[in-house]
């Protein structure tokens, strides 16, 4: 297979592709960060790029090393990535940094497979900090490339299945060039990006065009072929907003498995029923006031939330021996890593006259 691809991508980067992203800044050497490129590259996972900037600004502010990022406490870390989703990426974040100080000098290795080894650095991520931050020949297969690659070569299937990531892999090690990999890696990210999106692609401003198998063929919206569709199912939940004389709010630490995993939330319960008889258990309580409902979507269902807000609760002393159960006023659960609707629901409190304590 031929490099075309690369020598016409190429120039279309060095007039057209985004050199001013907060992560390529190069260090003396001319390298790229490495901790940065890795940052970045697990943040912009299902993100674009205009809604990663400032959370990535935040974060590289509050811990600007990778020995910062393993020396900071979970909450801390949460914190960071609040409102970004998908937090099991930060845990893993957290954890591939230790194990960094731990077992590589404090630095991400540049063996791929040692790389590729740490929790959430997959093939892609590990090639795409490899080329970018050392200029080395590793291939990139992120979303973005796959939709680039899928429409250029006409591969039906949807990019999911094993057997069309396959081919979608062997396209991309075929055209990933000798120089330039930097580039050239930026360069098949910002084209999915900007010019091959998955609605409407922009094909006359394309520099693929003219190899462009799905252009040639019409076939530009049927490819990707879509996963096949679903119904997502609805499961329904009751948010208890305890909050006190002082304006604390009651929340809870939720376990390590299921959605929302280690961060800290508001008490649910099933039915207001069940939420009164919950809520009882944490504190002396006159009456409650149903809040506004609204639906929170996951990748995998969507969750119909009711909150009920018990103003002027008084907690029982047990609430003290409970390591998951604190009560937190503003200043501090603005510091936590809660969920992003929980946090929008809270502020939300906060800015409600009819609702302030």
């Amino acid at each position: 297979m031929s490099s075309a691809l690369a020598a016409d991508l190429l120039p279309w980067f060095d007039r057209h592709g985004r050199h001013d992203l907060p992560w390529q800044a190069a260090a003396p050497d001319g390298c790229r960060d490495a901790y940065r490129v890795w940052l970045s590259e697990v943040m912009l996972q299902q993100t674009q790029v205009a809604t990663v900037i400032p959370y990535f600004l935040r974060f590289t502010g509050a811990l600007p090393t990778l020995r910062d990022l393993a020396a900071a406490d979970e909450d801390r870390v949460l914190a960071l990535w609040s409102g970004l989703g998908y937090y099991r990426r930060a845990r893993f974040l957290h954890r591939a940094a230790q194990l960094c100080v731990e077992h590589h000098g404090g630095e991400l290795p540049r063996d791929f497979d040692a790389l590729a080894a740490l929790p959430g650095i997959g093939r892609s991520t590990a090639g795409a900090i490899l080329a970018q931050a050392h200029g080395l020949r590793f291939a990139i297969l992120d979303g973005n490339v796959k939709r680039v690659l899928t429409r250029y070569h006409g591969i039906e299937g949807h990019p999911g299945l094993s057997a069309v990531e396959k081919q979608l892999w062997e396209r991309a090690e075929a055209h990933t060039p000798q120089e330039r990999v930097a580039d050239y890696t930026q360069a098949i990210m910002d084209l999915g990006a900007t010019v091959c999106v998955r609605s409407r692609p922009l094909c006359p401003a394309c520099p693929l065009a003219g190899g462009c198998i799905a252009r040639r063929e019409g076939r530009t919206a049927q490819l990707p072929t879509p996963k096949p569709g679903k119904t997502l199912p609805t499961r329904g939940t009751t948010m208890l907003v305890l909050r006190d004389a002082r304006g604390r709010v009651l929340l809870e630490r939720r376990g390590p498995n299921g959605v929302w995993s280690g961060l800290w939330s508001l008490p649910e319960a099933t039915g207001h029923e069940a939420a009164w008889r919950l809520a009882q258990t944490h504190a002396q309580l006159d009456d409650a006031q149903a809040l506004t409902p609204f639906v929170h979507v996951f990748s995998h269902y969507r969750l119909e939330v009711e909150p009920l807000l018990f103003d002027g609760a008084t907690g029982h002393p047990s609430i003290a021996d409970n390591a998951s159960l604190r009560w937190y006023a503003r200043d501090e659960w603005t510091d936590l890593g809660l969920p992003a609707p929980v946090r929008t629901l809270l502020e939300s409190l906060s800015r409600d006259p009819a609702c302030s304590s």
